[in-house]
């Protein structure tokens, strides 16, 4: 698999899935709760949970099956995908649409919710196991056996670049927008979103809990590598590895050009602020998302300091000064248009009272 996502990807992409997924709706969003945006910012909030499956995925399984039903590449066989989450639902829908198989590879332990959500698009549904790992062993035995075509979560150009196009249509709908937050687990949506925000001149920060941090550890160490995850966003944002798509697309030489203010960033953001950024959404829009998705917004929540209690201890952590620790968090600067991507709600609802202890 070649390790390199260019903007002609992301409009192939989009003439590719056009019709076929809801474009992404905006809406502004100042006065939005307590953030750390500073006078005069213009916040817009992307909802593309509002998306077919209940999330971004959808994007990258219709580009995915297309593009190989364009190459003549799809069997007989159909695809197969190992995901009890968001991209196993996206695949398993997708393959609807287009009249072929999927076989969807999960734990036994599953939650019986989306083993029926699956069954209801469909999907062949095969529980083995008791961990993703088992899963994703079993479906690339399957694969080899039965000809099926291997998708994935999120480590694959097609998949990145219908991710990507989410991005073409925010960039449409918000002229002038300086800065895009993503939350981030394997990197495929990042790594879409920054390739194409690249091309706009409009800065994408990745956005990570602070112990699921698989892009932040790849950029540190120049390369991919395993993270312990250990965060209430971890259902969907608890890749153990990056994608090294979202690596080089977050690195400043991605290309060769000079990206300067509008490069790409990586900061983390506490549990505390994940579980207090989707509270709030709730409370002051009646938005209900995953936490996987509130973490985007959990970043202008957070101080530099990695606090989420709103409260600034000094750190100057906004975007144009050098900061001693601009980990944690992002401080729009004054006047700054940013639009956060809320991208997934396949939650419990009932956990917005009953959310789990952080720590």
């Amino acid at each position: 698999m070649r390790h390199q996502l260019g903007y002609d990807d992301i409009k192939a992409a989009a003439e590719r899935i056009a019709g076929h997924v809801r474009p992404v709706a905006v809406a502004p969003a100042e006065g939005l709760g307590d953030t750390r945006a500073t006078t005069g910012t213009e916040l817009w909030l992307a909802l593309e949970y509002l998306q077919h499956t209940g999330s971004f995925k959808a994007r990258g399984a219709q580009n995915f099956l297309r593009a190989h039903r364009e190459a003549g590449t799809l069997p007989d066989a159909g695809v197969t995908i190992a995901s009890g989450g968001n991209a196993g639902l996206a695949c398993a829908w997708a393959a609807l649409r287009q009249g072929v198989r999927a076989t969807v590879f999960l734990p036994a332990n599953a939650p019986q919710v989306k083993v029926a959500r699956l069954r209801s698009y469909g999907a062949d549904v095969r529980l083995v196991g008791t961990e993703y790992a088992e899963a994703l062993a079993a479906c690339e035995e399957f694969a080899a056996t039965s000809g099926a075509l291997a998708s994935h979560a999120y480590d694959h150009p097609l998949i990145a670049a219908g991710a990507g196009t989410l991005m073409e249509e925010i960039h449409a709908r918000v002229p002038g927008l300086d800065t895009v937050l993503v939350a981030v687990g394997g990197g495929g949506l990042f790594a879409g979103v920054a390739t194409a925000a690249r091309q706009h001149g409009i800065r994408a920060v990745a956005v990570e809990p602070e112990h699921s941090r698989a892009l932040h550890a790849a950029l540190a160490a120049g390369r991919p590598v395993d993270v312990t995850v250990d965060s209430v966003a971890g259902d969907s944002l608890g890749a153990r590895r990056a994608t090294a798509l979202a690596v080089d697309a977050a690195r400043p030489e991605g290309d060769g050009r000079d990206r300067g203010a509008a490069g790409a960033r990586s900061v983390l953001v506490p549990d505390e602020a994940i579980v207090r950024a989707r509270r709030e959404l709730w409370e002051d829009r009646r938005i209900l998302v995953e936490h996987g998705a509130a973490t985007a917004f959990a970043a202008l929540l957070t101080d530099g300091d990695g606090d989420s209690d709103g409260d600034s201890d000094g750190t100057d952590n906004a975007n144009n000064t050098d900061s001693a620790d601009d980990t944690y968090g992002y401080r729009p600067a004054d006047g700054e248009k940013v639009c956060v991507i809320l991208c997934g709600a396949n939650t419990d609802p009932a956990t917005l009272s009953t959310a789990p202890d952080p720590h």
